[in-house]
């Protein structure tokens, strides 16, 4: 195919009502909370389980944690680590910083003291907000040779209502002030009446550093500026088609880049509630969305099988969800029938990346994502309004290649940060001219539309024959026992890398099936250098917190 890129050959598949060029508010995620709560100040900002906070609620006490924050020392530039689960306290941390014109640094709050030493040296925090529970488990031994940090702590307790029926999963969480950290919800009540003028970001300016996921190498701070955000968040609200009615499911965790713009941002843009519910759970979801008519969310297609098969599961239940979004590795056509015809949820595909704030490619809401006839994968949409997309020779990255071949997705447009914090030559190699080259393997069919083959660094090389993993994966993932599947390359002395697959079973199949009949499966549907020859059978399949599987964790 000779078609040029420049054409922009996905603008012909937009549905009518999708713009080419979508005009955005010159207004950070700070100044759309601030216009939300003048529209509507009594309308529902934070479901967290049964416990409903207002605009005003939530503006209140972050208000006041903003003063607390300025008589800290937090100021203008000066991060601060935000350690938190998915409860109220993260979404009035970022709004207090902002109030400050700070740097939120959202962190895991399942990573290490040695994790975190790295972090706080790298991102040379000022402040650490975390919940207790981590203060004691990480971050005490982490700040212990900081002695300019001040610690700030929380409790998952805190906002659940006096007389409220406490939530399963808090049910072994205990309120522990430690007295070598300031107490967040002390510092709120005594600065309930200090009258704050806040220091207004301007749209430019420096919102989040948030660290790559680290699947491929060692974490990147990238620095996703206000504009990045806005920007993304207007781009979900028209593509999922969002309005005034929606309800959205925050299901990513807020320390990922998806919660943070397709959860925080969406909602305040808009001026609609976040539904929270500290950690994912599936039961606890599944109430949730039933009883508070959860209709949008974006979540690691790991969310929608455990929904898919859980006991109390049923399309009754997920009456409302017709915005369902899956972003994180592309989903095989199998797993999104299994899920639209037991539970009657509709997938979309969506596909970003830290460094493009989310969103680069997406399904609009209602259309079906086609599936590519010769590898049977599903494409992860179509690139979004005010950018550009292109692929490269692989080897040599200047080099665009015709639409039709395969080689490195290459994205240019608001979304894109500007770089990583205090990595120049990372930058330099990532990006250049307004430009972000991805690392993943991608290609454009005539239409426009997008299928992700692999990242570039997982090719498996097999007596000179290249296998992409997701090929191999989405074979398996034919098989009805295979739950999860990954595919790395390992050291073979007659080929110079063999196939090596990692699978998990359905419940119902522990036990029933063995290495040998998956082999032969595969054997069965793929060129023969293509199937592996060697399969693991795990309980579980290790994963980022977003349900992203950790590939580099299986590779010897």
């Amino acid at each position: 195919m000779t078609l040029v890129y420049d054409a922009k050959p996905w603008q012909n598949q937009y549905p009518v009502w999708l713009p080419f060029s979508v005009n955005y508010p010159k207004t950070t995620i700070l100044d759309e909370f601030e216009i939300a709560f003048q529209n509507n100040p009594n309308g529902p900002c934070i479901i967290y389980f049964d416990n409903v906070y207002s605009y005003k609620d939530i503006r209140r006490k972050a208000m006041a944690l903003a003063a607390g924050l300025k008589s800290l020392g937090l100021g203008k530039e000066d991060r601060i680590m935000v350690i938190l689960q998915n409860i109220p306290q993260a979404a009035i941390a970022c709004l207090a910083a902002w109030m400050c014109n700070s740097i939120v640094v959202p962190l895991n709050p399942m990573f290490t003291s040695k994790d975190l030493n790295h972090y706080i040296v790298d991102c040379e925090a000022k402040i650490v907000l975390c919940q207790e529970d981590v203060y004691k488990n990480s971050v005490r031994q982490a700040v212990a040779n900081f002695d300019h940090i001040k610690v700030i702590t929380t409790s998952p307790l805190d906002y659940i209502k006096i007389n409220a029926k406490l939530p399963a999963q808090l049910l072994n969480i205990k309120k522990v002030l430690h007295s070598d950290t300031y107490d967040m919800q002390k510092i709120i009540d005594e600065n309930n009446e200090v009258k704050l003028q806040p220091m207004f970001p301007k749209l430019n300016e420096i919102a989040y550093f948030v660290y790559t996921s680290g699947t491929t190498g060692p974490p990147k701070g990238a620095m996703l500026s206000h504009l990045n955000i806005i920007h993304n968040a207007v781009i979900y609200k028209i593509a999922c088609r969002l309005n005034k009615e929606d309800v959205v499911l925050g299901v990513a965790p807020l320390f990922h880049v998806t919660g943070i713009v397709a959860h925080l941002a969406v909602a305040w843009h808009i001026g609609i509630p976040i539904v929270l519910f500290h950690r994912f759970d599936a039961s606890d979801a599944i109430k949730l969305i039933e009883k508070f008519n959860v209709s949008f969310t974006v979540a690691a297609i790991t969310v929608y099988i455990a929904l898919l098969n859980h006991p109390n599961s049923s399309p009754k239940s997920f009456t409302y969800l017709k915005k369902a979004y899956s972003g994180g590795a592309p989903i095989s056509p199998s797993t999104i029938d299994k899920i639209k015809n037991k539970i009657g949820i509709s997938i979309h595909n969506v596909y970003g990346l830290t460094e493009s704030s989310s969103p680069v490619t997406i399904v609009p809401f209602g259309m079906k994502a086609p599936v590519d006839e010769t590898t049977g994968a599903t494409s992860v949409g179509l690139v979004i309004p005010n950018h550009e997309a292109w692929i490269v020779n692989v080897e040599k990255r200047k080099e665009r290649i015709p639409i039709g071949e395969e080689g490195e997705l290459v994205v240019r447009g608001p979304g894109i940060i500007s770089g990583y914090w205090k990595k120049p030559e990372e930058t330099k190699n990532a990006f250049a001219k307004g430009c972000f080259y991805t690392g993943d393997i991608a290609r454009f069919d005539k239409d426009g539309w997008c299928y992700i083959v692999d990242r570039k660094k997982d090719l498996i090389n097999v007596s000179g024959f290249k296998v992409w993993p997701r090929e191999v994966e989405d074979i398996l993932y034919k098989h009805p026992a295979v739950k999860e599947s990954a595919v790395v390359g390992v050291p073979d002395d007659y080929r110079g890398e063999t196939v090596k697959a990692y699978v998990s079973l359905i419940d119902s199949k522990k036990g029933k099936i063995t290495p040998e009949e998956l082999i032969s499966f595969c054997k069965k549907q793929m060129a023969a250098f293509k199937y592996p020859r060697i399969i693991e059978i795990m309980d579980e399949l290790p994963k980022t917190v977003t349900g992203k599987i950790l590939r580099r964790e299986l590779k010897p």
